[in-house]
């Protein structure tokens, strides 16, 4: 027998992605292809399959916490000879020592047998990049037996709790976090009694114990930024983004979340604006918007006094169920607050002819077959949009977050919403402009696949220009789409109906699909607007003209 590692695949460049769901537990038979575990960027889900059959053996994530490409995810026993050394002689590698501890003592490496207890030390996993992060409750206390798996601490960062896991079955012999402590990916936090453990570690000399209870009290003791306070916005008059101390990292966020620096009160060295800071911020302002307050004008648009939401007890009405909501659909709702706060929306309305598009799209279902690709009618919407946002480069454009300068791109990249059990999520086709009916088709059959299968990852929901919303069969007149900001535009597309049409001499049934342009009236006017519909609606009246661009 040996044992597989299973690592955290290509995540298409995201960092510290949360684990939303364990699929199995240790012991568990998986085959190739067996969902590991689930995890969720900001956009979509991803399924981790297995790329191994045979018995699952330990579990290194934990519900709750960050992954990155690359990381161990589950050791799984398969039935392939293992060519390795005798247990006794399997070594584990030891973990960097406290700083503090390290220069007053020196280790060597012990082997210990099979059948001796080892002491292992219990450490603080990857937590995705953050630091300081707070221990909200602590599960074990010293002298408690515990399993593989059972939670030893709880964690909470901005975005999540997490549960820090036992990766081994033991006694707990010391533990040196208690409930409100911060604490840091690495940091040693206690020693687990091993049984039986086959491993070889460097165990410290007497006074190791001692020096690392001094080092894990001085970590603790490091002073910890308090939240800064919601400051009003007066406090930013006169001053500019550039007159404050911050890193690239937190401007670029600031930039993103439209958050003014000069109203963020510094905590770091020497008045530095720490990411911490920026998010406590956030925080403050939404809370107070929520309550009922006014927010600060640096955010949600420069909306103030807003009432929140009624609050509703719906049980004294008749039986009930609460649900959470999926992290998709919070980050939804925010991602359209914030666009329905900052965006001035206007929507146009238009129909086109698609009786002709119909036919010829129809027409192509013996070579779709050939060719082993269904041709949609979102294929059509997507390259005749492609066409508009090249002839119609306003529309291929955004504002920068200080809404000063305009920023065309040389790309022509089309997101199409789709709805997916976990929620709505954006896929987007990259280059449509310069791609052809067949690899559209195909593109958008691949990319809905994997958006409801929980596969796609977030480069493919990166880079859009412009998005198409179509509702297709599932019927309405007409909607008014929200724009996703920072682009400029969006087509809401309806159910397409029979209606009677003048021809110069008579009324003829004619298919007329139901279009609904909305758009950023801070970067497009009207006159831009009239043009990009009546392009979109040339393009699908006559497809013969998506060829001529």
């Amino acid at each position: 027998m040996a044992i597989e590692q299973v690592l955290i695949p290509d995540l298409g460049g995201a960092d510290g992605v949360d684990v939303i769901e364990l699929c199995v537990a240790v012991g568990d038979s998986v085959e190739i292809e067996d969902s590991l575990i689930v995890v969720e960027t900001d956009k979509a889900s991803l399924d981790v399959p297995s790329t191994v059959a045979g018995i699952v053996k330990a579990i290194h994530v934990a519900e709750g916490a960050k992954v990155n490409e690359g990381d161990v995810c589950v050791d799984i026993e398969t039935s392939a000879a293992a060519e390795s050394a005798p247990a006794e002689e399997v070594a584990v590698q030891p973990a960097p020592a406290v700083a503090a501890a390290s220069e007053e003592v020196e280790t060597a490496p012990v082997a210990v047998a099979a059948s001796s207890p080892a002491e292992l030390e219990i450490k603080v996993p990857d937590l995705g990049g953050a630091d300081g992060v707070d221990v909200i409750e602590v599960c074990v206390a010293v002298g408690d037996e515990v399993s593989e798996g059972d939670s030893l601490i709880v964690l909470e960062t901005d975005k999540a709790s997490m549960e820090i896991p036992a990766e081994h079955s033991g006694k707990i012999i010391a533990f040196s976090v208690n409930e409100g402590d911060k604490v840091n990916e690495g940091q040693v936090i206690g020693s687990l009694q091993v049984e039986g453990a086959a491993t070889a570690v460097s165990e410290p000399a007497v006074a190791a114990p001692a020096a690392a209870s001094t080092a894990a009290k001085e970590v603790r003791n490091v002073p910890v930024p308090v939240a800064a306070k919601l400051p009003p916005a007066a406090t930013g008059a006169g001053k500019s983004n550039r007159d404050s101390h911050a890193g690239p990292a937190v401007r670029k966020l600031a930039r993103e979340l439209g958050v003014d620096l000069t109203l963020i009160s510094p905590t770091g060295p020497r008045g530095r604006i720490l990411k911490d800071d920026l998010h406590d911020f956030v925080k403050g302002a939404m809370k107070q918007l929520a309550e009922g307050g006014a927010a600060s004008s640096s955010v949600a648009g420069g909306a103030t006094g807003i009432p929140p939401r009624p609050t509703v007890d719906f049980a004294k009405f008749g039986d009930i169920s609460v649900e959470p909501l999926s992290k998709i659909d919070k980050l939804t709702a925010l991602n359209m607050q914030r666009s329905w706060l900052n965006v001035p929306h206007v929507t146009q309305f238009d129909d086109a002819d698609i009786t002709d598009l119909e036919e010829f799209r129809k027409s192509l279902k013996a070579e779709g077959e050939k060719r082993g690709v269904k041709v949609t009618p979102v294929a059509f919407l997507i390259k005749a949009v492609a066409s508009a946002l090249a002839q119609n480069p306003k529309f291929n454009s955004s504002l920068d977050a200080a809404m000063e300068n305009r920023i065309t791109k040389g790309y022509v990249n089309v997101g199409m919403a789709v709805d997916t059990p976990r929620g709505l999520v954006v896929p987007v086709i990259k280059d449509a402009d310069k791609k052809g009916l067949w690899e559209i088709a195909a593109d958008v059959i691949e990319l809905s696949i994997k958006a409801r299968d929980g596969k796609l990852k977030p480069n493919e929901m990166q880079g859009g220009c412009f998005t198409v919303s179509s509702l297709g069969a599932m019927g309405g007149t007409g909607f008014t789409p929200i724009v996703n900001t920072p682009e400029v535009g969006i087509l809401g597309v309806s159910k397409a109906q029979i209606k009677p049409v003048w021809n110069g001499s008579e009324f003829v049934p004619r298919q007329m699909l139901p279009l609904a342009l909305s758009y950023d009236h801070c970067a497009i006017n009207g006159g831009d607007a009239g043009r990009f519909m009546t392009t979109i609606v040339a393009e699908l009246s006559d497809v013969r003209r998506l060829i001529l661009n």
